[in-house]
């Protein structure tokens, strides 16, 4: 991961020198010379991070601590990058005359102490005798081979995907349906696919273990010793291909290909050519971790292979880890052993290694390095550690976050919301995440990592994620991992009290808080502001609480301090559902701020005047938020703007401060967008200057005409009008005046939609 981290800050760096190029960046003398040697420390040192980072999963802990350091500095350089950018965005967005906002000069110090620790790290890397490009000289990691061989008593649980495979195996399809019938088992590795393949085949059908990169020849020989047959003198490719197809034509063949990772299509296809050649009624059975895999291979059927229940996990480690011993010792033993297996989480692999984390660490470490070169994917798996076990990931969320920590690059045509979705399929079709809920369309909302994938993400993050519940009414402390701890997430139950050693984290990059004491809040507006002074550096920031039981829960944050203008790395904001009535003027100082999460802050009764000043928001959500009834003129500058949950339409207050509903016209890159209160446009004309051509980007466009707002009529309670107080005598008729005004409104809504509708 480490790797990850140099090759982004090499990309600013060079960004920085192609700045000054065109003269956008002034580096003056010394700082021009720092700059130049930090960026030569950094290209020789990436040189020799693929065989360092292979040597720290073989736990050697010196190399381990020399990549810390060497992440430390890498971390250290970019929060200075990010300093000088933020001085760029505040002159460009103030006009602030500024002679230091494009020089790097006011951090030539810091430049300076950077490239010492540079230094150092880099005379030792000869200490270490590191070898350059190691994928050129190294060999990759190799999975175990598989055979046919099982022994079906020996097999725990598992009745239904059998049953399912064997019905799949064995339905005739019609003459009609031509072509190969594929069949894929995909899953987590050590789930299980191997096993329910092993109990497929027969002795006189064709095995073959693929694993890691797909090996033609191999595979080819393979295929022909199945068919008991010799091909000895043949050593070409298109030769053992043109051996197989004679073998095969005219007879039924069922082939089953075990641990499939090579997604390569074109390396596929001459066997895909060679094989359909076979009777009509012929099958392969593939298993796979990746379903991106089965889907290449043509795959008519899937089989997603679950976790096995407890009881069957039990069953499994039971034989093995009692077998020989007395009843009384199994008896004895039984309470640790059940926690063991309940460890496992349903992972046959698990319940039968000895040494639980050894003998994962292998099949884990393919999954992971199958992510090929692909830096952006790697760091977004390690950063999915900062949650706790079994949580359940919301998608939305979890791509908001990468995007705040800089992981998307995403090219400059492409959007890095669509990047973090391409990276979340990567990581679901690998089988990295599991337990998917989705929509009514089928998209995936969430998700859960098994607990065995989770250590493994907080190993290869090297503990730089962190996850602490709190609860009752003892002191809370932080200090497992000291300064290593980058990404905190705080859960806080029964009042427990909010760990104020937080404070010397002041290096950390997320911090993700929920609250969930009802009665007595632990965060509270007089922890914020000590707490905004300190992390400084914090790029997403996510506080919830509990409000349940209380619309007005005690002691929970009710405003966000002013000094949240401190946060000036911040790029995401989440402070949904909390009791604000108004966010401060200041809160628009923070220039890199992408995303504002407010949804369902009841209370909220405005937004901030200087709200446009956050030129690269891209998503508003402010849904839910019924006090909210108009939007600042402001906010038609927010033209980054892809998603806005709630447009109001001002009612009952003074149009010069409000935004009127043609100013959406200027939100060119919007896709999602909500507009309430209709009711209140004022001129039917008024949908007509919105100028439809410049939102050809829109998908979804929820209307809502009038709001009742029953908490507020709640609240106030309602008065009697009197027995004549809603009617009014109108050329010798008694006309109903609330009645009047609803039919007139209605018919104004009616041609409001219709205009709507036209564009």
């Amino acid at each position: 991961m480490v790797d990850a981290i140099v090759s982004s800050l090499l990309e600013q760096l060079i960004s920085v020198a192609a700045d000054k190029v065109k003269q956008q960046v002034r580096l003056v003398t010394g700082v021009r010379e720092q700059v130049k040697k930090l960026t030569s420390n950094l290209q020789a040192i990436r040189a020799v991070l693929e065989d360092a980072e292979q040597r720290q999963m073989q736990q050697d802990k010196a190399v381990t601590f020399w990549l810390d350091q060497l992440k430390d500095a890498s971390y250290d350089m970019e929060d200075v990058l990010d300093e000088w950018v933020f001085a760029r965005l505040k002159l460009q967005i103030e006009g602030v005359d500024d002679d230091n906002a494009f020089s790097l000069a006011p951090h030539k110090k810091k430049i300076r102490e950077i490239n010492e620790k540079l230094d150092d790290i880099a005379s030792q890397k000869a200490r270490f005798k590191f070898v350059e490009n190691v994928s050129n000289h190294v060999k990759k990691l190799k999975q175990a081979r598989t055979t046919s061989l099982i022994d079906e008593g020996e097999v725990c649980g598992r009745v239904d995907e059998k049953n399912e495979l064997l019905s799949k195996l064995l339905f005739e399809s019609s003459e009609q349906q031509k072509g190969l019938h594929v069949i894929s088992l995909v899953g987590l590795g050590g789930i299980g696919k191997t096993t329910l393949a092993q109990l497929a085949y027969n002795n006189d059908e064709l095995y073959g273990c693929v694993s890691d990169t797909l090996e033609e020849i191999r595979v080819a020989n393979a295929i022909i010793e199945g068919l008991a047959e010799s091909a000895s003198s043949l050593s070409e490719f298109q030769s053992l291909l043109s051996h197989i197809h004679r073998s095969i034509e005219g007879k039924k063949n069922f082939l089953v290909l075990d641990d499939v990772w090579d997604g390569d299509y074109k390396k596929w296809e001459p066997f895909f050519l060679c094989l359909k050649h076979g009777l009509h009624g012929s099958k392969i059975l593939v298993t796979t971790r990746n379903e991106s895999v089965a889907r290449m291979m043509g795959s008519t059927n899937i089989i997603f292979i679950e976790q096995l229940t407890e009881e069957e996990c039990w069953s499994l480690f039971k034989r093995l880890a009692f077998f020989g011993h007395s009843f009384e010792d199994c008896e004895r033993l039984e309470p640790i052993g059940r926690k063991i297996a309940r460890r496992c989480k349903g992972l046959p692999l698990a319940a039968k290694v000895e040494e639980l984390w050894k003998g994962l660490l292998t099949p884990l470490l393919l999954s992971y390095n199958d992510l090929s070169s692909n830096s952006m994917v790697k760091r977004c798996f390690s950063y999915c550690a900062v949650f706790l076990k079994d949580y359940n990931m919301y998608k939305e969320e979890l791509i908001s976050l990468w995007m705040a920590q800089g992981y998307l690059n995403a090219e400059e045509y492409e959007e890095m919301e669509i990047t973090g979705e391409e990276c979340f399929n990567i990581l679901a079709a690998r089988s990295f995440f599991q337990e998917f809920e989705k929509n009514d369309d089928d998209d995936i909302m969430s998700c859960k990592m098994h607990d065995l994938e989770h250590d493994f993400a907080q190993f290869v993050s090297s503990n730089e994620c962190l996850w602490l519940e709190f609860s009752g009414t003892r002191e809370s402390v932080i200090n497992p991992f000291g300064e290593k701890v980058r990404h905190l997430g705080l859960n806080f139950k029964e009042g427990a009290s909010f760990p104020m050693s937080i404070h010397g984290l002041n290096r950390l990059r997320t911090l993700l808080i929920d609250d969930e004491s009802p009665f007595n809040s632990s965060l509270n507006n007089s922890i914020l502001p000590e707490l905004f002074s300190n992390l400084a550096c914090l790029r997403p920031l996510v506080i919830r609480q509990s409000s349940l039981l209380f619309r007005y829960p005690p002691n929970g944050i009710r405003e966000i301090p002013e000094n949240v203008r401190k946060l000036i790395h911040l790029k995401c904001l989440n402070l949904s559902e909390l009791h604000i009535k108004r966010l401060p003027e200041t809160l628009c100082e923070l220039y890199n701020l992408q995303k504002l999460d407010i949804r369902g802050c009841r209370n909220l009764r405005e937004l901030p005047v200087g709200i446009g000043k956050l030129k690269n928001m891209r998503s508003l959500l402010n849904g839910v938020t019924r006090s909210l009834k108009y939007m600042p003129i402001g906010i038609s500058k927010l033209t980054s703007l892809r998603t806005l949950d709630k447009f109001a339409v001002g009612g009952g207050v003074d149009g010069g401060s409000t935004c009127r509903l043609e100013c959406l016209k200027n939100f060119r890159l919007i896709q999602k967008c909500g507009i309430e209160g209709l009711s209140n446009v004022s001129h039917l004309d008024e949908p007509e200057r919105l100028e439809h051509k410049n939102m050809e980007n829109l998908l979804h466009l929820y209307l809502l005409f009038e709001v009742e707002d029953k908490e507020e009529d709640e609240d106030e309670g309602g008065e009697d009008e009197g027995e004549d107080g809603g009617y009014e005598e109108e050329g010798g008729e008694v006309v109903n005046v609330e009645d009047e005004e609803r039919r007139r409104k209605n018919e104004k809504d009616e041609q409001l939609l219709e205009t709507l509708s036209r564009l």
